[in-house]
């Protein structure tokens, strides 16, 4: 392997191509129209356009990065993980191609890329799995006959694909045509098949799952298990490991699972296998389906003491969070993959394995505290001291919606866990990002919560406790809105104090600074206290983005707004566009009426669907977009009346 082409972007193609780099093998950079100016792009052997902005014009277009490799001279091809990393398809190009897939054979990404096909194996090498049905037949009848079967709860899923997409959860039968109607849509939009399965869910499990590595000799090895049950949207943004609830010997008969559903695929080299822990035995979720031992293994019903797991799927790639089991174990599991990919045997056996302290890793997003995707310019960037940071940020850089809303992850590795959660809390705080929304302030946040300190934060952490987060996060904005807003209009680059307007005048002058709509009516003077230290950049002429250690906040200069009443529109008449994207569906036409909480437009960005719904009663005066059409942040969607 002499030149390895990435095809990916953003994070994790600069953590490809440093290790392959440091191998000595030189690489090749594919970028869409979007990403021209990206870092990965800079920092390669070679660049090769793809043309195009969104996914499916380019880093989705197995022909265009086969022509890519073709005429870069490249003789090897890694996918990184999402887009085509788990397409069967394009890995068989790739090998028909007469080229090295840095990944593991088509067929067995075939079968356990596809959830149905991969719980047949599992229980055929008595795996635990959860009652369900994934059948082929997919008519909305059918679907709601296994559903009244298993019983409630029920969880919807997408068969092929990841990332919590194609997911609904239905504790109502009468939940189920909207559940299968938007698991089927925002499968077939992120995966290109709209086939589903149905599981019994557990309400309150956790995420655990076991890294597993094989060789082409036939040798198969787990390195350790990662907690990733900290979810929004079905998508994890606070992993670990340890997990704080798996003993030495649950991970033990994790790892022995995982490894023998990996040989039973014939796997080669780095994968997951995801599992849900319940605690509380095998609680009313059904017997495991399939409860024979695995070959060379103990008998997988023993799960039901010490902690019940069931299989959820296999992810024949590298993850999201492979960086804490490199913190643990010490190893590069990119440079193990490049190895086994040249046939190369794993370097270590089972009992070789090492493992040291706890590892911690968030997902930086550019999202708001209510988990909203949003899309603007990168205007400061100063990343943090201490950890581990993978990112492709810089400062002008565009975040687009055609894209994952993941900025970036940190990771923090200590003696203890304990430790571990301080050293990345106070990172997140020193971490200086503005221009847009992100999850920072959040996921110290989580961090800190006595829940999450405890080690006792199952799936549903966030649906319960989200709300009291948020609220405290508000209280702390309330708390340094004013201060931090003179700092921010009233200092210029060098940190010294101006006049509102930059005027230079001796006497009091009104200042009006808004934040989150609420007005704060202040008397500025040359002896007014501003606080030093606040990070703050305009986002627009008089709106700023400020940032004081963990508190994140965008205000306004509203000191020369015209006054109340003078004709301005409700807010509460429009419903507009949060962000980039593309309008789905409309759900209403004019003249309907609509009560608060109806949905009106569901807009799709970041590769996720958005319900955006009405906020007061009325009736329907505009529809002003269609499906299918783009739309910009604050564009008017629908226009209501009393």
């Amino acid at each position: 392997m002499k030149r390895l082409l990435i095809a990916n972007r953003g994070e994790i193609a600069l953590r490809i191509l440093r290790t392959a780099q440091a191998m000595g093998i030189s690489t090749v950079a594919v970028y869409s129209d979007a990403d021209a100016g990206a870092l990965h792009v800079a920092q390669a052997t070679v660049a090769h356009a793809l043309g195009g902005h969104a996914p499916a014009d380019s880093y989705l277009r197995i022909d265009k990065l086969l022509a890519a490799a073709q005429a870069s001279g490249a003789d090897a091809v890694h996918p990184g993980y999402g887009f085509l990393s788990e397409n069967a398809d394009f890995a068989q190009a790739v090998v028909d191609a007469g080229l090295v897939w840095v990944g593991p054979p088509p067929a067995a990404i075939r079968q356990l890329g596809s959830k149905s096909a991969a719980k047949a194996l599992a229980q055929s090498r008595g795996i635990p799995c959860l009652l369900g049905y994934q059948g082929p037949d997919q008519s909305d009848e059918r679907l709601m006959q296994e559903a009244q079967r298993l019983g409630l709860p029920v969880m919807v899923k997408a068969a092929a694909g990841g990332g919590g997409r194609g997911m609904r959860l239905v504790t109502d039968l009468a939940q189920l045509p909207a559940a299968v109607q938007g698991a089927r849509s925002e499968a077939l939009s992120a995966f290109g098949s709209g086939e589903l399965l149905l599981e019994r869910a557990l309400l309150a499990p956790r995420h655990v799952e076991v890294q597993v590595f094989a060789d082409a000799q036939g040798h198969c090895i787990h390195l350790g298990e990662r907690d990733c049950s900290v979810q929004r949207r079905h998508q994890k943004i606070i992993e670990e490991t340890p997990s704080p609830a798996v003993d030495a010997a649950l991970r033990a008969r994790m790892g022995e699972c995982a490894v023998a559903l990996a040989q039973a695929a014939g796997y080669v080299g780095a994968g997951t296998v995801e599992f849900l822990l319940d605690g509380s035995g095998l609680s009313d979720a059904g017997p495991p389906q399939g409860a024979k031992a695995p070959p060379g293994g103990s008998p997988v019903d023993e799960a039901a003491s010490a902690g019940a797991f069931y299989l959820m799927e296999m992810n024949t790639r590298l993850q999201v969070e492979h960086p804490v089991t490199e913190k643990v174990t010490g190893l590069d599991l990119v440079e193990w993959q490049i190895r086994v990919a040249r046939g190369e045997a794993l370097p270590l056996s089972q009992s070789q394995v090492p493992f040291h302290g706890h590892a911690i890793e968030v997902r930086l997003c550019a999202e708001d505290e209510d988990f909203t995707p949003h899309t603007g310019t990168v205007r400061h960037f100063q990343a943090p001291a201490g950890v581990r940071f993978d990112h492709a940020l810089a400062p002008g850089q565009q975040v687009s919606p055609y894209y994952d809303s993941m900025l970036g992850k940190l990771v923090a590795h200590a003696a203890s866990r304990a430790e571990a959660i301080d050293q990345l809390a106070g990172a997140l705080d020193r971490l200086q990002l503005l221009g847009l929304p992100t999850n920072r302030a959040f996921l110290a946040a989580c961090l800190r919560h006595e829940t999450f300190r405890a080690g006792q934060a199952l799936i549903p952490f966030l649906a319960e406790q989200g709300p009291v987060i948020r609220e405290a996060l508000l209280k702390q904005e309330r708390e340094v809105a004013v201060p931090c807003g003179l700092a921010a209009i009233l200092t210029n680059d060098s940190g010294q104090t101006v006049s509102p307007g930059g005027l230079s005048c001796p006497f009091p002058r009104p200042v009006r600074l808004r934040h989150r709509g609420q007005v704060h009516e202040l008397l500025w003077t040359a002896a007014t206290p501003v606080p030093a230290g606040v990070a703050r950049t305009r986002v627009q002429p008089r709106r700023w983005h400020v940032q004081a250690g963990a508190v994140d906040l965008f205000l306004e200069d509203a000191s020369f707004d015209p006054p109340a009443g003078s004709g301005a529109a409700g807010g509460g008449d429009e419903l507009r566009a949060p962000f980039n994207g593309k309008v789905v569906a409309v759900a209403v036409a004019p003249g309907a009426k609509v009560a608060p909480g109806d949905v009106l437009v569901v807009v799709e960005s970041m590769k996720l669907e958005h319900s955006l719904a009405a906020s007061r009663a009325g009736a329907v005066a505009l529809v002003a977009v269609a499906p299918g059409q783009q739309v910009t942040p604050g564009q008017v969607l629908v226009r209501l009346e009393p």
